[in-house]
């Protein structure tokens, strides 16, 4: 089995933000496909709940975005006035969540305690949160006896490049915990993939549409909020507790394995 890690963020990765109560907390998301079971179930059916809600043109791709669907924006915006389709889009959406196969795992990381316990060392949070994530993804490659890469939305030339530069860095080096011969015996490139938002990736588009009600999920969980943002993302958040968070495989036990807080 090859396997695909698609990424997804949550919140901004400036450490000068974190001040800021409403910036505080960075989320890196990640699932992990069979990229078989991509090919022959994720893609064809993402794309007929495409043609049947908003598609016209066979040559205008729809792509799949959290905020401009929760927004009403570009081709979603006839959801704001029809009720009945955003509710039969919902309830369809939700059921993909529920049969798609594929483990989430959600890292998130607070950035004014990280201030306070590192006050001369500061490792940079998208890249602490991507450590972690990734260890994860090598340990159950490695106990799966199964190889895998990794893809995410690319941004800026910069980050970009740092970002690339800093998955190499840990496939050739390993990371605090896991030896470079663990990472290269399953990671299949030292060279993270950045894929653009237009070029209609459904394992990106998948991971956008999770990401922020497992935000909001791990946040509620540790306590540090005291509800969803929406009774929608209650929804998502029951069926990635149900069956899709990573888990402990002798105890069950999500927390520290699907859901992560730093440091």
């Amino acid at each position: 089995m090859y396997y695909r890690l698609y990424i997804d963020e949550v919140g901004n990765h400036d450490l000068k933000s974190s001040l800021d109560v409403n910036e505080r907390f960075l989320t890196l998301f990640g699932i992990w496909i069979d990229l078989a079971h991509v090919t022959d179930t994720i893609q064809p059916e993402m794309s007929q709940i495409k043609l049947d809600f908003f598609q016209k043109d066979p040559d205008e791709p729809v792509i799949f975005h959290r905020k401009e669907i929760s927004r009403f924006q570009g081709v979603f915006k006839r959801l704001y006035s029809d009720k009945d389709l955003r509710r039969r889009f919902g309830d369809r959406m939700l059921q993909g969540y529920e049969d798609w196969q594929y483990t989430a795992v959600a890292i998130t990381i607070d950035k004014l305690e990280h201030l306070k316990k590192y006050q001369t060392w500061h490792y940079a949070p998208y890249h602490y949160c991507l450590e972690v994530l990734l260890e994860r993804y090598i340990l159950f490659l490695n106990h799966a006896d199964a190889k895998g890469d990794v893809m995410i939305e690319a941004r800026y030339k910069k980050v970009d490049r740092q970002l690339s530069s800093s998955f190499t860095r840990m496939h050739d080096n390993g990371t605090s915990y896991l030896s470079k011969e663990i990472t290269q015996k399953v990671l299949s490139s030292r060279n993270i993939k950045l894929k653009k938002k237009k070029q209609n990736i459904e394992g990106l588009q998948l991971a956008d549409l999770l990401a922020h009600p497992a935000h909001y999920d791990l946040l509620l969980d540790y306590g540090i909020v005291d509800r969803h943002e929406s009774e929608y993302g209650v929804k998502v958040a029951k069926i990635l507790n149900r069956s899709k968070f990573h888990r402990n495989p002798e105890t069950g036990e999500i927390r520290g394995y699907g859901k992560k807080l730093l440091p």
